[in-house]
C-alpha cells in the first residue's frame, strides 16, 4: 500500500530505454518539490511490456502513473489504465514518441517532463479499442493511443530491423519502407463504417488514427484530434510509382507543411480525398480480410489478424501535460 497521507506516483519504465539513475534522481528531486511521497517503480520486461505493472500499480492506489519508455510502453500502460481514473504521464524514450509530438509535448527535455508529471494538469484524450480475430477464431483484445493499421505500415513495421532501429531510430524504417513496397499483395476486405452499409475494398494500406502526426513532419491524417470523439479512417491506394510519389508528396509537403498554417489551409482547400487517398471519420469499425493480414498498434508489430471490430471510448484517458499547455 501507499502512503495514504501524501499523493504517490509509480514509475513504470522500460530498462532498455531510459537512463534509470538519472530517471530516479530526477524523480526524487520532482516528487520531493511537490510534496509528494516517495515513488513506487515498476519494470517492464519481455513477459510484461506494461500491463501486468500498471494492474499492480493500481492495487497499490498509486494517483498516476508515469510511463517511461517508448510507444509500446505508453501504449501497454495506457491499456493497463483502461477503465480507471488515473492519469498517465509520458517520460518519450523511444524512436517515435508518438503520442507525445501528438500532445506537443517536449520529446529530449527528461527533468522537465519529470517536472511537469508531478505538477501539470490532466488532459482527458479518447481511447482506441481493437479486438482482433486470429486465424484461429480466438480474439484478444487491445489498446491504442495513436493508430491501428494493416497493409503497407503493418509490413514494414514487420521489416524493421530492432537492432538497426535502437542505432539509427526512425531512419531505420527506411529499409523496411522499401522492402515493404516490393510487396505486390494488397488487402481484400468487407468493412462496415458506422452503422453505414458494408462495402467491399481493395487497398494497400487501412489505417484507423485516434491522432495523426508522424516523425520526419509527416501528417498522415490533417483532421484527426485526439479528444474529439471520433476516429480517422485512412484507405490509401496508390496507382504505380507516380502514385506513391503523389501520395508522399501529399502527406510530407501538403499535409505536413503546408496545412500546419492558417494560410495553408486555405491554400489547399477542404478536399483531401483523392484516387490514392481516402479519409472518413467514425467511432466504429468492422473489417474482415480475404486472408491473415499484419496488424500494427501504436507502432508495434501484433501479428496477423483475419477480421477485426475497433471504436473508440471518448476521453477515456488522462494524460498529464504541463500546467500551462495550451490545446
Amino acid at each position: 500500500m501507499t502512503d495514504s497521507s501524501r499523493k504517490t506516483a509509480a514509475v513504470i519504465y522500460n530498462p532498455i530505454k531510459v537512463d534509470l539513475g538519472a530517471l530516479r534522481t530526477a524523480v526524487a528531486s520532482a516528487e520531493q518539490d511537490a510534496g509528494w511521497a516517495e515513488s513506487v517503480w515498476l519494470e517492464t520486461s519481455v513477459e510484461d511490456v506494461g500491463q501486468g505493472v500498471t494492474a499492480k500499480a493500481r492495487e497499490m492506489g498509486v494517483d498516476l502513473v508515469i510511463a517511461a519508455g517508448g510507444d509500446g510502453t505508453v501504449r501497454a500502460v495506457a491499456e493497463g489504465l483502461r477503465g480507471s481514473d488515473v492519469p498517465l504521464a509520458l517520460l518519450p524514450a523511444g524512436t517515435g514518441n508518438l503520442l507525445a509530438r501528438n500532445l506537443k509535448l517536449t520529446l529530449n527535455d527528461m527533468p522537465g517532463s519529470v517536472q511537469s508529471a508531478f505538477k501539470g494538469i490532466d488532459r482527458p484524450i479518447d481511447l482506441g479499442v481493437i479486438d482482433i480475430e486470429r486465424e484461429d477464431k480466438t480474439r484478444d483484445r487491445h489498446v491504442f493511443v495513436v493508430m491501428a493499421g494493416m497493409g503497407i505500415d503493418a509490413k514494414m513495421i514487420e521489416n524493421t530491423d530492432e537492432d538497426v532501429k535502437a542505432k539509427a531510430g526512425w531512419a531505420a524504417y527506411v529499409g523496411a519502407i522499401v522492402k515493404s513496397l516490393r510487396d505486390p499483395n494488397e488487402l481484400h476486405l468487407r468493412f462496415k463504417l458506422n452503422d453505414e452499409p458494408t462495402k467491399r475494398a481493395t487497398v494497400h494500406t487501412l489505417i484507423i488514427g485516434n491522432c495523426g502526426s508522424l516523425p520526419a513532419n509527416i501528417l498522415l491524417m490533417p483532421q484527426a484530434v485526439v479528444d474529439d470523439g471520433l476516429f480517422d479512417l485512412l484507405l490509401m491506394r496508390p496507382g504505380g510509382a507516380l502514385g506513391w510519389i503523389r501520395v508522399w508528396a501529399k502527406v510530407a509537403w501538403v499535409n505536413g507543411v503546408v496545412r500546419r498554417t492558417k494560410a495553408g489551409k486555405a491554400l489547399a482547400g477542404e478536399h483531401e480525398n483523392d484516387g490514392d487517398l481516402h479519409y472518413q471519420t467514425g467511432t466504429k469499425f468492422v473489417a474482415r480480410l480475404s486472408r491473415p493480414e499484419q496488424i500494427e498498434l501504436d507502432g508495434d508489430a501484433f501479428g496477423k489478424a483475419t477480421a477485426f471490430r475497433a471504436w473508440l471510448e471518448p476521453g477515456a484517458l488522462k494524460v498529464r501535460v504541463p500546467a500551462d499547455a495550451a490545446r
